[in-house]
């Protein structure tokens, strides 16, 4: 098993609709809000990209300020190839932007969304104080 994708369920056993009738408003509801198929996928891919814990330590160094690949290396104790690789991932599904300057490139969060995201996700994880890995 990939601890990456490691998704807690022992506290799913048991769970059964004893009804089998369907809800039909709320299906139309949900039919209706339901995203197409391309925006899923789309979705699917930015938060694949944050299902790796490297990925997700960069987005949290770019939180407040923008850093050149030596600089978010040297943050996360990594190789400069190894970080920049990483950084081509974000990069490649809009999560991180590039400035340059000079001979000097400049990795910053792509906008407010993604930084709210990540927020939210920190705070969901904090709050849900019995979700541990095995």
């Amino acid at each position: 098993m990939n601890n990456n994708s490691y998704i807690p369920t022992a506290n799913l056993s048991g769970l059964r609709c004893e009804d089998n009738s369907l809800h039909e408003e709320a299906i139309h509801q949900a039919q209706a809000n339901l995203i197409d198929g391309l925006t899923a996928t789309r979705l699917a891919a930015a938060f694949q990209a944050l299902s790796d814990p490297t990925r997700v330590r960069l987005i949290s160094a770019l939180l407040e300020q923008e850093l050149c690949v030596h600089d978010l290396a040297a943050v996360l104790g990594m190789s400069q190839s190894a970080t920049s690789h990483q950084l081509r991932v974000l990069r490649a599904l809009g999560l991180v932007r590039t400035r340059k300057e000079g001979r000097i490139v400049y990795y910053a969060l792509d906008d407010e969304h993604i930084r709210e995201l990540f927020q939210r996700g920190l705070e969901h994880i904090r709050h849900q104080q019995n979700f541990q890995l095995p």
